[in-house]
């Protein structure tokens, strides 16, 4: 399952963001389950409104959409990387994560005491030096730890300390590391396995007043400025209303963003991001017995996204009968899709695309 880190400074709003999403998702129809891990995990359905806009074509109950882990990281202060606070909690928890979202306080609050006035880019830098301070000191340990076997001439064993060496010198810049931009397939391969932190996708998500929500302010776009320039993303949301949401049924939910001026809340805009910063798509299964989503990454191809279900469906592909979202809507079941020739028949080098119905066919 994936999971995404939340992390922040104190007082910056992460835990009522935290508190929301979990109280949200928990309120729920019984057929969108959250269920709590531990007290700071929770498992939320990721929002798609074609899975309800399908069984109801299909005439089922059954609803299964597909989700995220979100874990509530907490501990950090400034040292982290020192074990200061709950430091090695924290870092071994964000180790763990696909994704980090960052909540950055982006409002005035004079009933919050601080060191210093609101300043969001240096709230980033505290926690993005503690990240990368904890990496460099794991690299270090790591090499020390190759030696012998790179002066011996191990082929994996020099790999790694090229690599090592190579994220070492960027992480001495300051900043996080997108590895697409520095590291070639062989080495990508090598770096997934060190599982460090600063290598991970980050989304900023800007905490403001009610009153920001729609258009920001001047601390949300610092915050969009460095995001765009750190190969990010920003969100913004207002952690308050989202607690406030939380009260509220669906339509009510609806039109009290409506009033403010946004159309999606800052969970579903928040998820929404994750997505699209992992580049990953869903594609459905959908018949009388279930409606279900299914995850997988862009450029995924029919066979490996059959293994998502099963790995026995993988293993034993024949084809895969494609049937697009929109085309089953208009025409309203499989029988009238394939009269009209738009359910089409794939193989193995088919890319699965975002909303693809798909039957799979397959030996056991």
């Amino acid at each position: 399952m994936l999971r995404a880190g939340i992390v922040g400074l104190p007082n910056v709003g992460k835990s009522t963001l935290f508190n929301a999403l979990t109280s949200s998702m928990n309120a729920q129809s019984a057929n969108y389950p959250f269920c709590t891990i531990e007290p700071n995990v929770g498992v939320v359905t990721v929002p798609d409104e074609r899975l309800e806009i399908l069984a109801k074509l299909c005439k089922t109950n059954n609803i299964i959409p597909t989700a995220i882990e979100f874990v509530d990281i907490a501990g950090l202060v400034k040292g982290a990387s020192k074990g200061e606070g709950l430091g090695n909690q924290f870092l071994h928890n964000i180790r763990e994560v696909d994704a980090i979202i960052q909540v950055v306080r982006c409002f005035d609050d004079e009933n919050i005491v601080r060191e210093n006035k609101v300043d969001p880019l240096g709230d980033i830098e505290i926690i993005n030096t503690e990240l990368i301070l904890a990496d460099l000191a794991s690299i270090e340990k790591r090499q020390a730890r190759i030696l012998k076997q790179v002066k011996s001439g191990d082929k994996l064993a020099v790999l790694e300390d090229k690599v090592l060496s190579k994220v070492s010198d960027l992480l001495s810049e300051g900043s996080f590391i997108n590895p697409e931009d520095h590291f070639d397939e062989e080495e990508m391969g090598v770096l997934k396995q060190m599982n460090l932190m600063s290598v991970k996708p980050v989304i900023y998500c800007a905490n403001v007043a009610e009153t920001d929500l729609q258009s920001g302010n001047e601390y949300t776009k610092l915050v969009e400025k460095y995001a765009s320039e750190h190969n990010a993303k920003t969100v913004i949301i207002s952690a308050k209303i989202e607690e406030e949401l939380v009260a509220l049924g669906k339509d009510e939910a609806k039109e009290y963003l409506a009033d403010l001026g946004v159309e999606d809340s800052g969970i579903d805009k928040m998820i929404k991001s994750v997505y699209s910063l992992l580049k990953l798509l869903t594609f459905i299964t959908a018949g009388e017995k279930e409606v279900r989503a299914w995850t997988v990454k862009e450029g995924t191809k029919a066979p490996q996204a059959a293994g998502v279900i099963h790995t026995d469906f993988e293993k034993g592909f024949i084809r895969a009968e494609i049937t697009p979202y929109k085309d089953f809507v208009e025409l309203g079941s499989y029988p009238a899709c394939k009269d009209k020739g738009v359910t089409r028949i794939e193989g193995k080098e088919y890319v699965i695309q975002d909303g693809d119905l798909v039957h799979f066919r397959f030996n056991v």
